[in-house]
């Protein structure tokens, strides 16, 4: 085992960088295991305005969020990494696909959580053969402002729409962190390059950012199809088209795309049945065929209800009337969230004598009062 002290510390870190790119990292840096005042500032207001909605787990882990130390009191360097899975082609062509669904890249195949969690072991037990550290390694599943983390160790900065930007690799790196009791020179941090543009400010859809640098999850379509789990409010929808799983647009609009790759990564290119799939496909998916289409990939996570409901939502926005022959076996779906979205998509494409005939005959036999409001509120 060699000993720590006896390297020279730009030696060790040049070795710690050969290897994780070696293990297959496109971004590597190195940065103090602190959070900056500003950084810890930001998460605290964004919590107390209640902007992370139903993520109530933000607010449980806030403290030991805020601080790498807290979480680990022993941590003295955190070795931050990225992984790239810039997509091949325009990830906004199939918006005006309507009958298509248009899945966010980073979902389109595996779930990046197990590939990129498998290269931090490696990279960490090669580091405590090396130098007998102590370690531990992190994916965005744990308490970790990764983002200014990254920042601080020079992987990009957090651009207006609060993502990570590299020169790079533009908007697409997955990240991950190995906190380590080692003292590593840190890496100079990088700072902001967006200057005046907000292209990604203007292309949300829902307008979840109401400034520069702060995000409103609760009206963003990523968090409303993915961690919200009730029904999609009413004044949205419209808005989400036909995503179905995420949406990309603040991303995909961004100029500092222009230094992307695509992902060589074959685990991060799209399998075939999410590169354009039909929504009328996706809505006769039973538990079964669910599970056995989405196995590995992270829109299991969310379960076939969460997810029949955002492809009922994409189908009443697609204006194809030729779908309402999907729709009406999900009117009497046994989850009550699928049987109100199917009833939004019906009313969306079914004509006033069909929609009255089917509203009168659902409301005589349904008991749940958020599908019985979604016969009658509003279109």
């Amino acid at each position: 085992m060699s000993n720590p002290e006896a390297i020279p510390q730009a030696e060790l870190k040049s070795a710690i960088r050969r290897r994780a790119l070696a293990e297959g990292f496109d971004a590597v840096g190195f940065a103090p295991a602190a959070t900056s005042e500003a950084a810890k500032a930001a998460f605290r207001d964004f919590l107390a305005q209640g902007l992370h909605g139903d993520m109530g787990w933000l607010a449980d882990t806030a403290e030991r969020r805020s601080d790498p130390r807290a979480l680990w009191p022993a941590a003295r360097s955190v070795v931050v990494l990225g992984q790239n899975y810039g997509p091949e082609a325009d990830p906004l062509a199939l918006l005006g696909q309507r009958e298509r669904a248009s899945v966010s890249v980073y979902a389109r195949n595996r779930d990046y959580h197990d590939g990129v969690k498998k290269r931090l072991k490696r990279l960490a037990r090669w580091l405590v053969a090396e130098t007998g550290c102590e370690l531990k390694v992190f994916v965005d599943t744990a308490p970790v402002l990764e983002k200014p983390l990254a920042q601080a160790g020079g992987l990009g900065w957090q651009g207006k729409h609060t993502n990570l930007l590299s020169r790079d690799w533009g908007n697409w790196l997955f990240l991950g962190e190995v906190f380590t009791d080692l003292e590593l020179p840190p890496d100079a941090p990088e700072t902001d390059h967006c200057g005046s543009c907000r292209r990604c400010l203007d292309a949300c859809p829902t307008d979840a950012f109401p400034a520069p640098y702060r995000l409103d999850a609760r009206r963003c379509i990523s968090y409303l199809t993915i961690e919200h789990r009730g029904p999609i409010p009413h004044e949205f929808r419209r808005a989400i088209g036909n995503r179905i799983y995420g949406c990309d647009d603040c991303l995909a609009v961004c100029p500092w795309n222009k230094f992307a790759q695509a992902t060589g990564e074959p685990a991060f290119r799209p399998r075939a049945a999410l590169e354009a799939p039909k929504l009328a496909e996706l809505a006769a998916l039973d538990d079964a065929a669910f599970r056995a289409l989405f196995s590995g990939s992270p829109i299991k996570r969310i379960g076939r209800e969460r997810f029949l409901r955002n492809v009922l939502i994409a189908i009443g926005n697609s204006g194809q009337a030729a779908l309402l022959a999907t729709v009406r076996p999900l009117l009497e779906d046994p989850g009550p969230l699928v049987r109100g979205a199917a009833a939004w998509a019906f009313r969306r494409l079914a004509g006033v004598g069909e929609v009255e005939t089917e509203a009168a005959r659902a409301l005589a036999r349904e008991h749940d009062e958020q599908v019985r409001l979604e016969w009658t509120a509003p279109l």
